[in-house]
């Protein structure tokens, strides 16, 4: 049914309707109403059985969803920024466990400086814990993932963190079908655990592991990583069939037929991005877009099929390595290795700052022009930072 809704209410709802069993729940800006409208729905009993656990801190709430997975439950929790670093032991226990946990991440920049305005920074860091990542458009496709998502992990028993931008996504209000209980029912089984600890039937888990054995451990959580690259886009085809719309799968392509010049992204910047392509269509430029919707696993093949044609790309991130440059980047180069095709890496919206038309319309024509670098950082302020570099250094800037 198509409702006016807030994005984070709208996800809470689609956790509902895939019967979690635990819910583990920390607030933290800009996740918080995720999780208070899930609590409201436990209260009035729409959600049962459910276990809502309030916990006193992110690295307790991804210790409960274990705990309530190992045992067998459907669980789930969400978090954002520095709550995701404070429980990054236990997210990298739940990848290792091979726990089937679905956790929202509304992606906020991390601090210092303290900023709670969206960026990747969070979930980047994240992106080698083991946990399968997607990322979300628009609001419409954070339900949608997140029905997805607890049938990818319970299909191949890996947890996966679906990324919705914070406040962007999670607090704006449009329009968003919301599915019945009973497509949810028939789109998502029951939930059967590949392991369970069971006191009629003991096993290990959690076990400590010499180098004996601990290659051949992270060797098949990579090997199970990969058959997620199948798994995602076959389910994705899934969820198209029951419920008439296109959401998730590895990428999307936008105007990419005849494209010269392709920019790659991920999240709701898409939407600015699109409308920029068809803006520069307009006036003769064959420019085109790349979303990349599961940034872990990578998918190589797709991101090098969609991208092999191109005489040029530009990465817009919303993260990077500090000292190195470009995240996303760096895979889209891994992708293309062996093919004379160009990567740029732009750097932009860090903290929350917009990412606007006419940014993005300066940037493509920098690139069209051959203006653009190896590392790029949007709307830098360069005579803020020299005086700052001038200072620090003594030298000129």
């Amino acid at each position: 049914m198509l409702r006016q809704i807030e994005g984070s209410k709208a996800v809470a709802e689609a956790v509902a309707l895939c019967r979690p069993e635990v819910i583990a729940a920390y607030p933290i800006s800009p996740q918080t109403h995720i999780v208070e409208a899930l609590s409201a729905l436990v209260k009035d009993g729409a959600l049962a059985p459910c276990e809502y656990i309030n916990v006193e801190s992110e690295f307790s709430a991804m210790s409960v969803a274990i705990g309530a997975s190992a045992a067998g439950a459907r669980a789930y929790t969400a978090t954002a920024s520095q709550g995701l670093l404070y429980m990054v032991e236990a997210v990298y226990n739940a990848s290792g466990l091979g726990l089937p946990i679905v956790m929202t991440v509304a992606n906020r920049a991390i601090g210092s400086p303290i900023n709670i305005w969206n960026d990747h920074s969070d979930a980047m860091s994240q992106r080698d814990s083991g946990w399968i990542q997607l990322y979300a458009e628009s609001n419409q496709e954070a339900l949608d993932l997140h029905v997805q998502a607890f049938r990818l992990a319970e299909e191949l028993s890996l947890p996966v963190m679906v990324c919705m931008d914070g406040f962007v996504l999670t607090h704006a209000v449009e329009g968003v079908d919301v599915p019945s209980q009973l497509e949810v029912d028939a789109f998502l089984p029951p939930f059967e655990p590949r392991q369970v600890l069971d006191p009629d039937n003991p096993v290990t888990m959690g076990a400590m592991v010499g180098p004996e054995a601990f290659t051949e451990v992270r060797y098949l959580m990579h090997a199970k990583q990969m058959l997620a690259l199948d798994a995602i886009p076959r389910i994705a085809g899934d969820f198209s069939a029951a419920f008439g719309r296109d959401s998730g799968g590895l990428v999307r392509g936008y105007r990419l037929e005849d494209a010269e010049t392709v920019i790659v992204a991920l999240g709701s910047v898409l939407g600015t991005i699109e409308d920029v392509v068809d803006e520069m269509r307009e006036r003769g430029e064959r420019v085109g877009a790349l979303a990349i919707r599961c940034f872990r696993p990578y998918p190589l093949d797709a991101v090098r099929a969609a991208l092999s044609a191109a005489k040029r790309v530009v990465v817009l991130e919303k993260a990077f390595a500090v000292g190195v440059g470009g995240i996303v980047g760096q895979n889209v180069r891994l992708a293309l290795d062996g093919l004379r095709v160009p990567v740029h890496d732009v750097v932009g919206g860090l903290g929350g700052r917009p990412i606007t038309n006419a940014s993005l319309h300066r940037l493509l024509d920098d690139a069209l022009a051959g203006r653009l670098g190896s590392l790029t950082f949007l709307d830098l302020d360069t005579e803020v930072v020299g005086r700052e570099l001038q200072r620090l250094t003594g030298a000129p800037s």
